[in-house]
C-alpha cells in the first residue's frame, strides 16, 4: 500500500523509537504536522526554533537517546543552526528534520528558501537533501544511525514539499550498512598492553577525562579503573558526572577554570590518561606547557582527535566502555606493587587540594552566588539534572554541585551557547519526567531564549529557573575587570526586566530574592511545587569566578581571588595585547 512521504516520515521515526519530537510549524512541512497529529509521537511546541534545536539536544543527553527537532524553509530552518552546532561541537546525537521548497524551485530564490544543506555541512556528521521519496525511509534509518554511532553527533534531513507530499511504498527497515563508515569500537589488544605497562611504570599518573565516557556509558568502568590502581581523577566541564564529585581521588575540574589541584597535578604528573576528552584550548591553557613531562595515552572513538592538538604517545582508537573492560583486564591481574608507589603522589595531590580548595567569602548581606549553587545541592543531594547558560553561572555550577551520576550535568561545552540552558532543561524534563530538573542561567544569558518559558508553562513541566542576577554580562564583565582596567564597555545590565513578573506573564511561579536569609526558604518552596519556578536571585555584582587562567597561559599560572598573592600577578600590557590579541 502507498503512503505519502510525510506518512513515511513519521513511521520511519517510530520505528526508530522517537517519542518526543521539538519543533515549531511553518508552510511545507503542514502535511508532515498533519499525520503527526494522529501519531503516537509527542510534538512540544516550542516558541523558536533555536529553543526546539537545544530541546532536542537536552533530551539527547539527559536520556541517552537520539533527539529530534523540527522546522519549516527558510528562516525556521536557519534558526536550527546554533542549535546544530551546539549538538556538533559537543558531540551530542540529534536529527534535525527541515522542510525544504519543492524540488523544481531549488536555486531559484523561491520563497523562505535557503540552502540548509551546505549551511550546516561544516557542523554536522553528515546532511542529507532527500530528491526522491523512495529513498527517504532508507534516509530517515541512516540519520539516526550515523547520529548515535561512533562519535555522536547531529544530522540533517532537508525534505523538500513535493517529497513529502509524493507517494511510494513504504519499506521495512533494514540493517544500516554504509560504505566507508564503520567506527572502529575494539580497541587495539597492543595499544592497551602498552598503556597497562605505561600505567605500571608511572609514579604520578592522572586520569583526564572527558564527554566520551558518559556518552559511552563507561562511567562505572572509569571508577573501577580508578580505584584499582587509585590514580586521581580530572574530568573536563562535559565529563562532570562521568566520575563521583563527591569521590575521595576526584581532583575536580581542570583548565582555565580548574581546581589548583587538578591543574598542579596534570601539570607535574608523569603520565596523563586520557579517555573520551579531545584536549581543547580551555582545558591546556599554553599547549607548549602542557603535561611536558608526561606520557600521554589517548582513549578516543574519533581517530581524527588523536594527535590534533597534543602529541600523543599511545593512542588507543575505540570506544571508551570497551577499551576500558580490556585496560582492567590487563591490570587486574597485577601484582598491586605499583600502587604503593603511589602514595605519595596521592598524598602530594591532597595537600594541593588542601592548600587551595574551591572558596569564597561569605556574606550576611549579600547573597553569594556560590552559596545559591550549593544550597541548590543540599537540597536536592546531588539527584538533580542541572542545564546551564554560559558564562559565570557556568561555572558556579560545575563548581559548587557535585556531580555524582552521568547525565546530570547538560551544558554547552565547545560553543559556549549562551539561550542553552532552559530549553535544554525542558528537553531534558521531557525525556526524564520523574526527576528535577533545574536551570542554573545567568540575567544574560536567560533572556535569550527567556519566551521557552511559555513552552514549559504549556506542558506544565516543573522546571526550575535559578537566575544568578548581578545585572552584569558577568564573565564579560570579569574579564574586563582583568585585562582591561575595569572599563565595563556595554557589560551592564542594570536596565533589566523584573523575572518574577516575567515569569508570572508567562503563566510560571516567580521569586524575587535579595537577601541571603531568603535563598533556602524560597528553593525549598520552589522544588517541593509542580509549577515551572523562576527564582530571581540578585547576587554580589563583582563575584568572580576562581581560579582563572588568563588566556595564553600555562594552567600552572592561576589567578585564585581578590586578596591572595597569586591575583595579585599583573598581566603585563605585552601579555595582554597577546591575549585579546
Amino acid at each position: 500500500m502507498e503512503k505519502t512521504g510525510a506518512e513515511i516520515l513519521v513511521q520511519s521515526l517510530q520505528e526508530e523509537g522517537v517519542e518526543v519530537l521539538f519543533g515549531f510549524p511553518g508552510g511545507v512541512v503542514l502535511n508532515i504536522y498533519d499525520v503527526l497529529f494522529d501519531s503516537e509521537i509527542r510534538h512540544v511546541l516550542t516558541r523558536h526554533e533555536q529553543g526546539a534545536a537545544h530541546a532536542a539536544d537536552g533530551y539527547a543527553r539527559a536520556t541517552g537517546r537520539v533527539g529530534v527537532c523540527m522546522s519549516t524553509s527558510g528562516p525556521g530552518a536557519t534558526n536550527l543552526v546554533t542549535g546544530i552546532a551546539t549538538a556538533y561541537m559537543d558531540s551530542i546525537p540529534i536529527v534535525a528534520l527541515t522542510g525544504q521548497v519543492t524540488t523544481a524551485l531549488i536555486g531559484g530564490d523561491a520563497f523562505q528558501e535557503a540552502d540548509i544543506v551546505g549551511i550546516t555541512r561544516p557542523i554536522t556528521k553528515h546532511s542529507y537533501l532527500v530528491k526522491d521519496v523512495a529513498d527517504l525511509d532508507r534516509i530517515v534509518h541512516e540519520a539516526f544511525h550515523i547520529a548515535r554511532t561512533g562519535r555522536p553527533g547531529p544530522v540533517l534531513v532537508d525534505l523538500p514539499k513535493d517529497v513529502t507530499s509524493a507517494r511510494t511504498v513504504h519499506h521495512k527497515p533494514q540493517p544500516v550498512e554504509l560504505r566507508g563508515y564503520r567506527p572502529n569500537l575494539k580497541g587495539n589488544p597492543k595499544q592497551v598492553k602498552l598503556a597497562a605497562e605505561a600505567i605500571r611504570k608511572a609514579t604520578r599518573p592522572v586520569i583526564y577525562a572527558g564527554g566520551g565516557v558518559i556518552l559511552s556509558g563507561a562511567s562505572e568502568e572509569l571508577i573501577r579503573l580508578a580505584e584499582l590502581i587509585q590514580i586521581p581523577v580530572t574530568l573536563t566541564l562535559l565529563g562532570l558526572g562521568g566520575f563521583p564529585g563527591t569521590h575521595e581521588l576526584f581532583l575536580g575540574m581542570l583548565g582555565m577554570h580548574g581546581t589548583y589541584a587538578a591543574n598542579l597535578a596534570v601539570s607535574d604528573s608523569d603520565l596523563i590518561l586520557a579517555i573520551g576528552a579531545r584536549f581543547d584550548d580551555r582545558v591546556t591553557g599554553k599547549i607548549e606547557e602542557f603535561a611536558s613531562n608526561a606520557t600521554v595515552v589517548h582513549i578516543d572513538i574519533d581517530p581524527s582527535a588523536i594527535s590534533k592538538n597534543v602529541q600523543v604517545d599511545i593512542p588507543i582508537v575505540g570506544d571508551v566502555k570497551l577499551v576500558l573492560k580490556e585496560l582492567l583486564k590487563e591490570l587486574s591481574g597485577g601484582s598491586g606493587q605499583w600502587v604503593k608507589v603511589r602514595e605519595r603522589w596521592l598524598k602530594q595531590v591532597r595537600a594541593w587540594a588542601e592548600e587551595h580548595p574551591l572558596s569564597y567569602t561569605p556574606s550576611k548581606k549579600k547573597i553569594k552566588p556560590q552559596f545559591v549553587v550549593e544550597k541548590v545541592f543540599e537540597l536536592t543531594k546531588g539527584e538533580a539534572i542541572i542545564t546551564t547558560e554560559v558564562g559565570q553561572n557556568q561555572m558556579w555550577a560545575a563548581h559548587y554541585y557535585k556531580f555524582n551520576r552521568p547525565r546530570s550535568f547538560l551544558s554547552s561545552g565547545g560553543l559556549g551557547t549562551m539561550g542553552y540552558g532552559l530549553p535544554a532543561a525542558i528537553g531534558a524534563q521531557m525525556g526524564c519526567p520523574d526527576r528535577r530538573v533545574i536551570d542554573i542561567a545567568g540575567d544574560g544569558s536567560i533572556q535569550m531564549n527567556i519566551q521557552e518559558l511559555c513552552t514549559a508553562v504549556q506542558y506544565r513541566l516543573p522546571v526550575k529557573v535559578v537566575i544568578l542576577n548581578n545585572q552584569f554580562l558577568g564573565m564579560v564583565r570579569q574579564w574586563q575587570e582583568i585585562f582591561y582596567h575595569q572599563r565595563y564597555s556595554q557589560s551592564c545590565l542594570a536596565t533589566a526586566p523584573n523575572f518574577q513578573k516575567v515569569a508570572e506573564a508567562f503563566g510560571a511561579k516567580g521569586y524575587t530574592l535579595t537577601h541571603p536569609d531568603q535563598v533556602e526558604p524560597a528553593l525549598k518552596e520552589a522544588l517541593a511545587s509542580d509549577e515551572t519556578c523562576v527564582l530571581d536571585f540578585h547576587v554580589d555584582r563583582e563575584e568572580n569566578v576562581y581560579p582563572m587562567v588568563p588566556p595564553g597561559h600555562s594552567i600552572r599560572d592561576m589567578l585564585l581571588g581578590r586578596g591572595k598573592k597569586e591575583v595579585e600577578k599583573k598581566v603585563s600590557i605585552a601579555d595582554r595585547d597577546k591575549i585579546t590579541g
